[in-house]
């Protein structure tokens, strides 16, 4: 039997070196920033298949850096292959739910999945997230509105959170633009 081979490239952000790994299929298995982030480290390891260093595969290292660039919607339905367990597989989804520009308490999305009280476990699945950016862990926050952890460091969720907020005020500012020319047109 084949090993399976996994593609690995790096781009360069605002907040640091990302690196992510693909499978030959094109589907994003793990995003993040390796400095001092031994997770990571490992979820770059791939399960007895070969990394190979491959430059944008299956255009996903594009739509990460125009995600960054500041087209947000770039990543949306972006294909993942990552594992993990139901449990974890239904946070994950529920996290791809939140708009880009909103937060959610841990609180919250447990309850969005169908299961209150496993606030602690929907943190820890949300901890154990291995697609950055593109399943949104970032966007889970503490129940007073408090930034809690983030396996790449509190300051990048901050950066994230903000660059987010950045770009869903500019889209609704030109939708108020957008809105009175629109009506003069059709009264016309």
């Amino acid at each position: 039997m084949a090993k399976a081979r996994w593609f690995l490239d790096h781009i360069d952000t605002p907040i640091g070196r990302l690196a992510l790994v693909a499978s030959a299929e094109g589907r994003l298995r793990a995003v993040g920033w390796t400095d001092g982030h031994p997770r990571m480290q490992r979820d770059l390891e791939p399960d007895g298949g070969e990394l190979v260093a491959e430059a944008n595969p299956g255009g996903l290292s594009a739509a990460l850096a125009a995600y960054f660039r500041g087209d947000l919607s770039a990543v949306e339905g972006l294909p993942v292959d990552v594992g993990g367990s139901a449990f974890q597989g239904a946070v994950w989804r529920a996290l791809r739910e939140i708009p880009c520009g909103e937060t959610m308490s841990y609180a919250d999305l447990a309850r969005r999945i169908g299961r209150p009280a496993a606030v602690r476990a929907v943190g820890l699945a949300n901890g154990s997230n291995p697609v950055a950016i593109v399943v949104p862990c970032h966007r889970v926050i503490g129940a007073s509105g408090e930034l809690r952890g983030y396996g790449a460091g509190i300051e990048r969720k901050r950066w994230l959170l903000a660059h987010e907020r950045g770009w869903a005020a500019r889209v609704d500012a030109s939708r108020e633009v957008e809105a009175p020319s629109e009506a003069v047109s059709r009264s016309s």
